[in-house]
């Protein structure tokens, strides 16, 4: 169950995961020192979007950690992590954008974020149910319990998939806004794209993972057959 060849499959994606993770690093620790072009802070480029697209009812707050940035929907808050909220450079503009964008797909109504959102639930149920379901199906050969731990793990599965397009939206959106409205130059326009287009590949990554297992769940339960 643990040791056998299609272990490869997992330990690809992972190191693919790896590897995204450090390019994502990478880049924002380049461009956290590079300060941007309008002196603005992360806190105020959120605030300018979102009023640009008015939104003056979503509220602004720093949480602790690093890349801890997110958008939560119900309480309407953009959280920006600590060397986000109150930089100035490329890298905490670009972030406070993308996490604008994700406010702006709400509100918008944007259908794949509809959608992922109500993935949720099931997906929170299928990533800690699957594994546990399979494995009591497949030691004690049981093909019922392995076959729904496939389904549960198939539906956080297609919640990374749905999160793909979702993510690459918001950070189109935030660098058609940068663009538009506050970045001229070329060099400022490529460090934003830079720092997202990093950030992105970690979603990519976190997919090929979830699709690895998924693989190998199928075919772990055709050895059963």
């Amino acid at each position: 169950m643990f040791f056998d060849p299609t272990l490869i499959l997992v330990i690809i994606a992972l190191i693919f995961a790896m590897l995204a993770q450090q390019q994502v690093m990478g880049k924002y620790k380049k461009f956290a020192k590079i300060p941007n072009s309008m002196g603005l802070t992360g806190a105020q480029m959120a605030r300018r979007m979102l009023d640009d697209n008015g939104l003056e009812d979503i509220n602004i707050k720093p949480i602790k950690g690093t890349l801890t940035d997110n958008y939560h929907p119900l309480k309407k808050i953009i959280f920006l992590s600590e060397g986000v909220y109150n930089s100035a450079s490329i890298a905490a503009i670009a972030i406070a954008a993308h996490e604008t964008g994700h406010a702006i797909q709400y509100a918008a109504d944007y259908i794949p974020v509809k959608i992922r959102g109500g993935l949720v639930p099931t997906a929170n149920i299928g990533s800690t149910m699957a594994f546990p379901m399979f494995l009591l199906g497949f030691l004690f050969s049981i093909p019922f319990l392995m076959d729904l731990g496939i389904w549960f793990f198939g539906a956080a599965l297609v919640f990374h998939l749905v999160t793909l397009p979702v993510e690459f939206n918001a950070s189109a959106r935030a660098i058609q806004y940068l663009k538009l409205n506050y970045i001229s130059e070329q060099k400022e326009i490529q460090g934003t794209r830079s720092v997202l287009q990093a950030a992105a590949l970690t979603y990519v990554a976190s997919t090929m993972m979830a699709l690895a297992q998924f693989l190998r769940l199928i075919i772990l339960r055709g050895s059963r057959d």
